[in-house]
């Protein structure tokens, strides 16, 4: 049996092309025309030896066989790209300090600290979950390099900060609100069998400790439409919020970014509830020219978060 040797950078086009939902645009990012473009697409065919794309509309789909296909792709690359900086930086020493939100925590943070340290084996980081305005804080004492945090636009960016994407918030809910057994939910006639909520009862609020800025978009929001509230349930903790939402005590607001699998995003519009602003999610440097180390952690933190964006797929329901 002839053993298949996929072409890496036919795989990167094959990758491009689905994260930028167009193939046209792929062989505009890479330098390629459309025609040679297509025959790399062909020539992954065959290699295959089976279907990996269908059409739908006027554009591509991926078959079952292509979906497969995408995943080892990305992690082939990204491979690629590792094996590639450990012998470029294979002399790297020092050290990174590192904040985040705890958001992130779960979903990058393993994978990006894997990454890099299998390359950069000689330099040393030093990582901290915190809250944005703690974040900001220590980067401004000269306490951390970098800072992954969201930003809602009540104060200005500091001169070396990145927005890396804006992301909406979201009522999050229960996954499996039959369960919750609350004077707040009601059945109503709808054709996704979504539950509401009685608009004669304060809307349970499940919101981090003060001091928040989601706590005071929302607050704003309801008051706004409004609609009465009640704080059912306060923490310092995300993972702490994530339990009292899908325990059915009220309702959260969240980006997408994240979502655990027992809490969901929630249709707004059935639940006739405001609708909330985008934040924006921000990469902060402490200098604008950071020290190699920095630089090479920075790179891989915002490869993984455009690429988790890539594939994020959590949507109101």
């Amino acid at each position: 049996m002839t053993q298949v040797m996929f072409d890496l950078d036919v795989l990167r086009t094959f990758s491009t092309g689905m994260a930028l939902g167009s193939y046209a645009r792929a062989a505009d990012k890479l330098g390629r025309s459309t025609s040679a473009v297509s025959a790399q697409l062909k020539k992954l065919e065959s290699q295959a030896g089976t279907v990996l794309f269908r059409k739908e509309g006027r554009g591509l789909a991926l078959t079952d066989a292509g979906e497969t296909l995408l995943a080892y792709a990305h992690r082939m690359l990204e491979l690629n790209e590792e094996a590639s900086a450990a012998l470029r930086g294979a002399d790297l020493q020092g050290w990174v300090r590192l904040g985040l939100q705890e958001d992130f925590g779960e979903t990058l943070l393993p994978a990006v600290l894997g990454r890099f340290a299998r390359a950069h084996p000689k330099v040393r980081i030093e990582a901290c979950v915190a809250r944005s305005g703690e974040l900001r804080e220590r980067l401004e004492l000269g306490q951390l390099d970098l800072a992954l945090a969201w930003d809602a636009g009540d104060q200005p960016l500091s001169p070396h900060a990145e927005r890396v994407a804006r992301l909406p918030l979201l009522w999050i809910g229960p996954t499996a609100p039959e369960r919750v057994d609350a004077p707040w939910w009601t059945e109503r006639e709808h054709r996704a069998g979504v539950r509401a909520v009685k608009s004669k009862e304060p809307l349970p609020l499940i919101m981090l400790d003060a001091p928040c800025p989601l706590r005071e978009i929302v607050i704003t929001a309801l008051d706004r439409a409004g609609l009465p509230w009640r704080r059912a349930f306060g923490s310092a903790s995300l993972a702490a919020l994530w339990a009292a939402t899908s325990a059915g005590l009220g309702l959260t607001v969240r980006t997408p970014f994240g979502l655990p699998s027992q809490v969901r995003a929630l249709d707004r519009s059935v639940l006739s509830l405001p609708a909330l602003p985008q934040i924006s999610l921000v990469l902060y440097r402490a200098q604008a020219r950071a020290e190699a180390p920095a630089s090479r952690l920075a790179t891989l933190l915002l490869e993984a978060v455009r690429q988790h964006l890539q594939v994020e797929t959590v949507q109101p329901r």
